[in-house]
């Protein structure tokens, strides 16, 4: 399976895996899946790191460079391709990073990790509990 690991999954990755339900953590964690994180999520993350909304242990790079460093995911750049896919989507969520992630989901053939539930109303496949 190709995963695509929403922000909040991957925040939680890193810090608090015991809030990520089994069945998510078991396909994160299973190496025969194959594991993406958009860049969205980086600069998403900094973004709340930078307005207070979040802290981190480390910095937003140290984070997603150890996750690299350790073959643990891939990192997913943001192409045309997913700009022009955000024509075709419903307006069901206003999040712009949300957006791009089911954009790049749905262009890419990757299953997103979310557990947010707007999300699962986008024609793409959704995993969490």
């Amino acid at each position: 399976m190709r995963l695509l690991l929403d922000t909040q999954t991957f925040f939680l990755l890193t810090h608090d895996t015991r809030a990520i339900p089994s069945r998510a953590l078991d396909a994160i964690t299973n190496a025969q899946n194959t594991r993406y994180l958009s860049i969205v999520s980086p600069w998403e993350l900094q973004i709340k790191v930078g307005t207070g909304k979040m802290k981190l242990s480390r910095t937003v790079e140290q984070a997603v460079q150890f996750e690299l460093d350790r073959g643990a995911l891939t990192l997913l750049p943001i192409t045309l391709a997913h700009v022009d896919e955000l024509a075709r989507l419903p307006s069901h969520h206003r999040d712009p990073f949300d957006r791009i992630l089911v954009a790049q989901a749905m262009r890419e053939g990757l299953t997103l990790v979310t557990g947010d539930q707007i999300i699962a109303r986008y024609p793409v496949p959704c995993l969490w509990d």
